[in-house]
């Protein structure tokens, strides 16, 4: 694996790759003569600023990939990441400076604003990207011809999310009467405040939205905004929120003695390792609505088996898995294609279909807009500095605690 910063993009002029398929379009060079025995995959990351320990994360993936997918039949690969910094702008750059040291492949980044910055580029080039993580719809709805993505857009997220509370309420046979939403004001956070009274009215949930107040994630203080949410009287958290303010918003409630029945969340950061670590017992209870992988699929055992050899303190999470599951769909597609040449590999990733996956999907397949449309979401629950999958039952490895235990109760 080679790491790259950022760079200024390439000004003007024809690259290699450019004169290649300009070549092969006129004939004067055949596609196996751009074939290349080994696929190299830019991976695009946000390594450090304010998502770093999420990019970090994601890359652990990288690793393991490394280590399961040779033994699985594919040939080698070579890995390069490019650090965004957490920045859309530089994102962009670093994906023109993977391109043009020879990537076949992008994946990345993560982050939604910065993921569409790299996809543009991926778009003018000519170079297939796989998104592992990027939630905005725009990214398979603008009419890209050169990405795919394995992860679930903001509706579709919503929409599980909903559908999994109900789950759990019927499960516990408890609900709240009223909610509150405390969100960023990033696009992820953005897009689903104004999607959520919607889904609340098409899911018919037991509860009345009373609120939805925005933040910065940047942001070193919450309590003003802990403090309003408090005070609309809500029964149950709703969170948009990062590792850095989920923090600060769990130390809110507990100094404002705010106990709700619940805290959900959508977003990441509450099921993140620097939270479990950091706020121990008081990170408990928290149910995260996210999409995961089902811990019963072999491949899953796998993963946690070669994850606990790398790093025997930390578990198996969905960034790990969902970065591991990109790479495994570039190398599938290169053995299908038998050749790096863009079209063809972008033809075998349109293509793909695998059955032997680890995210809660029947299959890992794309529709005619990249889409996979069948990769679902859990809701998965602190527990003990670890999380268990507690709904959909069909996925689960523990029990729900629901209600969430008071402060002042934990033992």
């Amino acid at each position: 694996m080679t790491r790259i910063s950022a760079i200024t993009p390439r000004r003007g002029g024809v690259d290699r790759r450019q004169f290649a398929a300009g070549a092969a379009a006129l004939g004067l060079v055949s596609r196996p003569a751009i074939a290349a025995t080994k696929l190299k995959i830019g991976l695009i990351l946000p390594m450090s600023g304010y998502l770093a320990e999420i990019g970090q994360d994601d890359k652990r993936g990288e690793v393991l990939a490394g280590r399961v997918l040779p033994g699985m039949g594919y040939e080698p690969f070579e890995v390069v990441v490019g650090d965004t910094e957490s920045k859309p702008e530089i994102a962009r750059a670093v994906a023109e400076k993977l391109v043009n040291d020879g990537c076949h492949i992008l994946i990345g980044a993560f982050d939604s604003g910065q993921t569409i910055a790299a996809v543009q580029v991926a778009e003018q080039k000519g170079i297939p990207f796989i998104v592992h993580i990027g939630a905005a719809p725009q990214i398979t709805e603008s009419g890209y011809k050169w990405v795919v993505r394995n992860f679930p857009t903001i509706p579709m997220i919503l929409d599980d999310s909903f559908l999994n509370q109900k789950a759990l309420f019927d499960y516990t046979k408890t609900a709240p009467k009223t909610v509150v939403l405390l969100h960023t004001n990033d696009t992820y956070g953005t897009i689903i405040a104004k999607g959520t009274p919607d889904l609340v009215a098409k899911h018919n949930m037991p509860y009345k939205l009373l609120d939805a107040i925005a933040y910065d994630p940047t942001a070193k203080d919450l309590s003003l905004e802990v403090a309003k949410a408090k005070a609309s009287g809500a029964e149950a958290l709703i969170t948009v929120s990062r590792v850095n303010d989920a923090m600060l918003i769990t130390r809110e409630m507990v100094k404002q003695r705010w106990n709700p029945m619940g805290v959900m969340t959508p977003g990441p950061g509450w099921s993140d390792r620097p939270y479990l670590q950091t706020m121990g017992k008081m990170g408990d209870d928290v149910l995260s609505l996210l999409p995961w992988f089902d811990p019963n699929k072999p491949l899953s055992k796998r993963l946690v088996e070669e994850q606990a050899k790398v790093e025997p303190d930390r578990q198996l999470h969905v960034n790990h898995v969902l970065t591991f599951e990109a790479i495994y769909i570039a190398v599938d597609a290169l053995k299908r294609a038998g050749t790096t040449e863009p079209n063809a590999l972008m033809k075998a990733l349109r293509e793909t279909h695998i059955v032997d996956n680890s995210s809660i999907s029947p299959a890992i397949a794309f529709d005619a807009k990249g889409q996979n449309t069948g990769i679902k979401n859990a809701c998965v629950q602190n527990k003990g500095g670890l999380l268990k999958v507690v709904i959909p039952r069909s996925a689960a490895d523990a029990e729900p605690v629901w209600p969430m235990r008071p402060w002042d109760k934990r033992a």
